[in-house]
Parts: structure tokens; sequence; C-alpha cells
């Protein structure tokens, strides 16, 4: 196991600010928190401009949010001259805990409650470890980064966890995974529970890296589609501006459609998922690396199939050349389909763009409607690692930030010592 460690204070920028109802005895309350929550200063007079709720029930819902510590004064501005009181969202009042849980390591990370990454990991770990193995170490970075921070576990206000399979919405647990092998309906969200008194929102990792390319790259894109094609192939839904999980959370896994058998294939491959000519099993990292060491190339990793590219190796370029082929045309029955702005594409192969990009625009184009490509945009990640932690951050923010009950923040480590 391997690992390295960062704490730079990485901005991943504000959360966007989506009114919700304003209806009942508290409404308004998280209304207004969100128009704190992304980035504004305002004082009462401002707030009752932008959301047109009266001075008595905005004075209220700012005292309820004061007493939570999720608000807080931001000293005075002049309004007439006349000093007129702002407030701000308390951004540093608490903490959020993350791990972005891939097929062969993770990334661990410690942000504020915006989102801001303050410090992560990177650590090397076969997913096929185990739930108890791999969640004692995810819990054991948790501890070392907060310890790091000087921050204490009741500063956490909410926990996000990704993994690569398909996780059950409501219950936060993976159903029948392909490759996590001991992890089947394992209860994620429980394990958490046992030390950190908040939420734990656990997803499939296509859906935070989806989360975190739009929200950071394209805020503008309400309809986006993320392909990740590192050890398999899964994608991620951004609909209207949210992120798309489906009924029961199985939306938009494309890796596991079935591929109609190419011409220069003898035998349809048997995929990870038990079943026969899914897209993952020709096209995922996994099997070009399967291909690769078929052909007697010396490749033990993806890493090394993407430096094999990176050299001009001509098995590794002409099996990608074929996957990149194979993933347009699936990614151009998605774009027909749901009718995307922007497809961005992820994961270790798309390091690879040079043998990657061109094969799956020209699927894209070849095979999707006019109406359907007149605008749309297919571009590389920006994100790189950081994509699936920086997702995870925000949804675990709007989850704990976007409903009532809203959390009421501890003192922080600081106040403790001063009283």
């Amino acid at each position: 196991m391997t690992s390295r460690v960062r704490n730079e204070g990485v901005r991943v920028g504000d959360s966007p600010y989506t009114p919700p109802p304003t209806g009942g005895a508290t409404g308004g309350t998280v209304e207004i928190l969100q128009l704190f929550r992304s980035g504004l200063v305002l004082t009462k007079t401002e707030v009752a401009a932008r959301t047109g709720l009266s001075r008595s029930t905005i004075n209220q819902r700012i005292d309820s949010l004061l007493d939570t510590r999720l608000v807080t004064p931001s000293g005075a501005e002049s309004t007439k001259g006349r000093p007129a009181e702002s407030f701000a969202f308390n951004r540093t009042g608490g903490h959020l805990l993350v791990a972005d849980i891939g097929a062969t390591g993770m990334r661990v990370g410690l942000c504020d409650l915006s989102g801001t990454i303050l410090a992560e990991v990177e650590l090397t770990i076969p997913v096929t470890e185990g739930p108890d193995i791999v969640l004692g170490l995810v819990g054991d970075e948790f501890v070392r980064l907060l310890k790091g921070a000087a921050a204490l576990p009741d500063s956490v206000v909410g926990i996000g966890i990704s993994v690569p399979g398909p996780v059950d919405t409501a219950s936060g647990q993976v159903v029948h995974p392909p490759i996590m092998t001991g992890w089947d309906q394992y209860d994620i969200p429980g394990w958490f529970s046992r030390g950190y008194d908040c939420p734990v929102i656990v997803d499939k990792d296509a859906n935070a890296m989806a989360f975190g390319e739009q929200q950071v790259s394209h805020p503008e894109v309400r309809h986006l589609l993320m392909v990740k094609v590192g050890t398999g192939v899964g994608s991620g839904l951004i609909s209207d501006g949210r992120l798309h999980r489906g009924a029961d959370g199985a939306a938009g896994d494309i890796g596991h459609n079935y591929v109609s058998k190419p011409a220069y294939v003898r035998d349809e491959p048997e995929c990870r998922c038990g079943n026969i000519g899914c897209l993952e099993a020709y096209a995922g990292g996994w099997a070009i690396l399967r291909d690769l060491q078929a052909l007697g190339v010396d490749a033990d990793s993806v890493d090394d199939a993407v430096r094999l590219l990176r050299s001009g190796n001509r098995d590794a370029v002409r099996l990608a050349r074929n996957a990149s082929q194979l993933l347009g045309e699936a990614i151009a029955v998605t774009v027909n389909l749901f009718n995307p702005q922007v497809v961005v594409i992820g994961g270790q192969l798309a390091a690879a763009d040079d043998y990657l990009f061109a094969g799956i625009k020209s699927a894209v184009y070849r095979r999707s409607l006019p109406l359907a490509t007149r605008r749309i945009q297919i571009v590389g990640a920006t994100q790189g690692k950081q994509a699936g932690i920086i997702g995870l951050a925000l949804l675990v923010a709007q989850s704990v930030f976007s409903d009532l009950p809203l959390p009421m923040l501890r003192p922080t480590t600081a106040d403790r010592v001063a009283s």
C-alpha cells in the first residue's frame, strides 16, 4: 500500500443557489441558508430583496440560523450612512469527510462546510480486500486528517463515500457489485455511524465524478454525461442541473450494456458481472490489460497499459482504437436518449486521449441524431483524480444543508480552548 498526502486548501467552488419551498413554520430557513452558501455576504435588507420574505420572517429565520452557527455575523456595511449588520455562511464551523474508493486505490479528504478540500491523502489498495479492511483504512485516515486539523469527530456534519459499483440510493448499500468481493449488501452507512453522529452519503464513483466535473468545470451546463473509462466503464448523468440516479440508483451504467460482436472478435468475452459481451468486457481497462497479456505484452496494471499507449506500443494502440469505437457507439445511444449538452470523458484511460477521443467523437457524430449533436461538446475531464472527491464533498454539503432539520454546529476547538 502506498500513500501521498496533500494539504493545500483546494477551493472547489461555491454551492449553487436553488430556492426550496418556503411554506410552513420554518419556511424560508433553508432558502436563506442557500443564499449564504452560494458565497454571498448579505444584510437582512438584501436577503428580503432576494427572497421576497417579510422582514419579521427574515429576522426569525436568521436568528435560528445564528443559533445553529451555520450563519455568522460578518462585520457591517453602510446603508445610507447607517451601519447595517451583514451575515455569511460559517464555512469553517465544521467539517465534511469524504472517501472516493476505486478498484485499485482511493482518495480520502477533509473538507470545510462549503466543500473546499483542506487536506487529502491518496492510497493504493484493491477494493477486493473487502469492506472491513478498506473501510477500516478509510476510518484510520479520517482520524489522521481530523487530528492534523486539530478537529474533533463531533465537528463532522456529513460523510461521503463513493464506490466502483451499483449503489441502492435508499439504503446506501452496494448491490451485486461485479468487482467488489464481499461488499454485496454491506451496511456502509452503518459502519461509519459507529463513530460519527451525522448523515453518511454513499454513491457510485461515476456519479461523484459527474457532479464534481459539472459543478466546477461546467456550472452553467444543465445536462451532462460523464463517462469514466478506468479499470471498468461507468457513467453519471446530470439532468436539469441535478444528479440523476434513477428509481433505485442504477441510472447511467453503460458499461454493462450489450455490444454486438465486432467482426475482428472470435468469441464474445465474458464480463466480470457474469454476462457475455458487455461494453466493459471489450473497452474497460481490465479488458485491454487482459488482451495485452494474451498477446504476451508485459503489463500488470491499467497504468501499465496507459504507459504503453503513450509510448506508441502497436498492440496497445490497436486495442485502444478498437475500444474507442465501441465506447463511442455506446455513448451515441446515450446521447440519443438523454441529449446532453456536454459529454466528459475521464478515468485512467482518458489520459491516453490521443487514442480514445478521435474514435469516440467519430462514432458519436456518426450514430447520433443531428439534433442531439449540433451543439454537443465532447471534452476531457479537467479535475483529474480529484473529480470524485470534489463531487462527493459537494454532494454531502447539498444533502446536509438542503433540507430540515439543519445540523447544529458545535463550538470549534478554538472556541472550547477560549472558554
